[in-house]
């Protein structure tokens, strides 16, 4: 029974494949909302699970009123599950925390503790991981690294969706109409007073990650390009520094025709040419394009996501 005395936590934890994580998930979550001595709901988002998740989910459901699910009607992508968790939320607070159990549910009280000292988000930040593959955790380095330096706005290093956050910070991020969801850069971009918990990761408990490198790449691609314009100036100046070098050709074009007693043959020189300057031209076609595409997609006004089934009825929202 909820205690009107107390305040209201929502943990949003976005599912895609992973019933072997589920129910050690909800024992360690729940133990932990429940040492807070506040009321709770956890909101499982099934972002088209192809295996039994769903079901699990919906038995937990059963047995715990505490639990909520949202089915989406096809995979949508993580960072639209989390966005409509927080949509489907009720709590004071909010926390945001993936099934794969790399991040410990435990730190939850954590994070909680330190948001009553007057913050509105609390983040954590990764000390150190325990990922086995070296590859992705070069590819995680470098990207955070280019993200510091061109990004216009201050997104914390080393951090993922792992963290708490107050209602009011919700309400905001429900308001953000773009459908190329980079949330942790949504909640840097919003402000207000944020800090964070520095722990250790750990290694995924089980299962396959949800994050191929394909998809890896399109949220990397999502942060830079929702929070940078350095892309565009960097087409920009490309564009300019192609166009002297031409102009350099050119005129030593020129003076061999006119002032030399032979001519050169020049084949290597123009194919050079062509192809370094048509290189050029498609790299920034590319670039200013995907712009434009997310421009696109904002102006369908599509809704972000499409429901098949929920337990949340909209009086609770």
């Amino acid at each position: 029974m909820h205690n009107p005395n107390h305040k209201l936590i929502s943990v949003i934890i976005p599912i895609y494949n992973e019933e072997l994580n589920i129910a050690t998930l909800y024992d360690r979550v729940s133990v932990v909302m429940k040492s807070l001595k506040q009321n709770y709901e956890l909101i499982f988002v099934n972002d088209c699970s192809k295996d039994s998740s769903l079901f699990l989910i919906k038995q937990l459901a059963l047995k715990d009123s505490c639990v909520k699910f949202i089915d989406f009607s096809r995979n949508f992508g993580h960072q639209i599950a989390v966005s409509a968790g927080l949509e489907y939320s009720s709590g004071d607070f909010v926390a945001i925390i993936d099934a794969d159990l790399q991040d410990p549910p435990e730190l939850i009280s954590d994070l909680y503790q330190k948001i009553n000292q007057d913050y509105d988000v609390v983040y954590a930040k990764r000390r150190s991981r325990k990922d086995k593959n070296i590859l992705k955790k070069m590819a995680y380095k470098v990207f955070y690294q280019l993200l510091s330096v061109i990004s216009q706005v201050n997104i914390p290093l080393d951090t993922g969706d792992f963290r708490i956050i107050r209602r009011n910070v919700v309400d905001q991020l429900i308001k953000m109409p773009e459908q190329n969801k980079f949330l942790r850069g949504q909640i840097a971009w919003l402000g207000f007073n944020q800090t964070f918990i520095e722990y250790d990761r750990d290694a995924r408990a089980a299962g396959e990650p949800g994050y191929s490198y394909r998809k890896l790449f399109r949220l990397a691609l999502d942060g830079i390009i929702s929070f940078s314009n350095m892309p565009l100036r960097l087409a920009t100046i490309s564009g300019f520094l192609v166009f002297f070098l031409s102009l350099v050709i050119i005129c030593y074009t020129l003076y061999s025709y006119f002032f030399k007693s032979s001519t050169p043959q020049g084949w290597a020189s123009l194919m050079i040419s062509v192809l370094f300057i048509g290189g050029t031209q498609l790299m920034t076609i590319g670039i200013i394009g995907e712009y434009i595409g997310r421009i696109q997609n904002d102006v369908r006004q599509r809704p972000l996501y499409v429901l098949r089934d929920t337990n949340i009825q909209l009086k609770d929202k």
